[in-house]
């Protein structure tokens, strides 16, 4: 059994200025973004995306992120909390980022990008979806180090049988599973590995677009059995947590793609 470390939210402090951690995993994932978007486009040239196409894609991915990610945080996870607390909307720096929303958010986003550029939607979502996973990945390892979103019971303290199982001294003492770290994994690093393996050669349109949309939604689908079950909407559970009702439309638009593709 291990404790949480209970690190300082702070990551950097130079005077009265300081950077959080939860914010410098987002930095990391932007810059991922980017470093992993100049090696797409050099490999696949004819796709017509550029350096400077990649920095106005994170211009619009940041918002989209962030705006996205915030607002779903309040309507699909804490619509209560935040009724009675209007001004914590704002309080982006104490975290509580939904994914789902931040997933709406982006792909709002991306409509707009293509818009402007003149690509179709899926020319663009099949070529970010690779680049996705890594922030996710940091996203999950901020969400540790800030000792948020803890994990189910897993036994009492001198149960043997999950030696990682872990205290969050802030939550109750009783071990936990560290699904922080399960989601990084799942849907971070292994995703990610899937992706840049199956659109490293010419599929059908929307078809890598699929694909992400099945991954993600199949280890976040199965990362929610290990995480402390949400209240859901205005404090009533569900037997199926938010996060797996959400996942599941994801799951099967994204059978529906790869269909499609076949089929074309």
């Amino acid at each position: 059994m291990l404790l949480h470390p209970q690190f300082d939210p702070v990551a950097i402090a130079i005077g009265p200025l300081s950077v959080r951690w939860y914010g410098l995993m987002y930095l990391i994932g932007f810059v991922l973004f980017v470093v992993l978007g100049r090696r797409r486009a050099q490999r696949f040239p004819e796709r017509g995306f550029t350096a400077q196409s990649l920095d106005d894609l994170l211009f619009y991915g940041v918002f989209g992120v962030i705006l996205g990610g915030r607002l779903g945080q309040v309507l699909f996870y804490e619509p209560g909390y935040y009724l009675l607390h209007p001004l914590e909307i704002f309080a982006v720096w104490k975290g509580g980022m939904s994914f789902h929303g931040g997933f709406l958010g982006v792909l709002a986003a991306m409509a707009l990008y293509g818009r402007k550029t003149g690509k179709t939607f899926f020319e663009v979502t099949d070529f970010i979806a690779p680049l996705v996973p890594t922030g996710l990945a940091a996203g999950r390892i901020g969400n540790f180090i800030n000792g948020e979103l803890w994990g189910r019971v897993v036994g009492n303290p001198a149960d043997p049988t999950l030696p990682w199982a872990m205290v969050f001294p802030q939550v109750d003492g009783q071990p936990r599973h560290p699904s922080q770290l399960y989601q990084a994994g799942l849907e971070g690093l292994c995703l990610f590995a899937l992706l840049w393996w199956y659109s490293a050669k010419p599929r059908p349109r929307a078809a890598v677009s699929g694909v992400f949309l099945i991954g993600y939604g199949v280890a976040r689908f199965v990362a929610e059995f290990f995480r402390e079950p949400d209240a859901g909407i205005f404090g009533f559970s569900y037997t199926i947590s938010m996060g797996q009702w959400l996942s599941l439309p994801m799951i099967v638009f994204g059978i529906w793609l790869l269909m499609r593709g076949r089929k074309q």
